[in-house]
């Protein structure tokens, strides 16, 4: 039996594989707010280890495009929750942005709805955080 220890865990492989073969993942808990000044979601990331310590601001960092990290993506407190700090999509271009993709979806012929908005903001959300996978269970036409 392989073992690989991360961290405190030791995960074990049993099937005569080799242990270079698991894949260390990192898990995020997100959340969503509404921010009052820019009147549009705000999303925080607050990630765990695979032995689900808390990750420290540069291992957060990691996970957040070049383009975005300590630019658009920030490391602040919670407005609402205590614990540690998060790494915070800061929203001052979140509404252009989004006004910009509902008119690309116009000019192709579909339509921008409001109860379509999150997934569509999701959808915006993960060219930030392009190493979190969503699962997308509805699609726009156009994108």
């Amino acid at each position: 039996v392989a073992a690989l220890d991360i961290g405190g865990l030791s995960l074990a492989d049993g099937g005569g594989g080799s242990a270079d073969n698991i894949v260390r993942t990192r898990t995020y808990d997100i959340s969503i707010t509404y921010d009052k000044y820019y009147r549009c979601p705000r999303v925080w990331l607050y990630g765990y280890t695979e032995a689900r310590q808390p990750l420290l601001p540069a291992q957060v960092l990691e996970d957040i495009s070049a383009e975005h990290a300590n630019k658009t993506c920030t490391i602040e407190p919670h407005p609402h929750l205590e614990h540690g700090v998060f790494a915070s999509i800061h929203p001052c271009r979140h509404a252009e942005v989004m006004k910009k993709l509902c008119e690309q979806l116009e000019s192709g012929g579909a339509s921008c709805r409001a109860d379509q908005y999150l997934i569509l903001f999701l959808k915006f959300i993960s060219t930030v955080i392009p190493t979190i996978e969503y699962d997308f269970t509805m699609s726009f036409e156009g994108f």
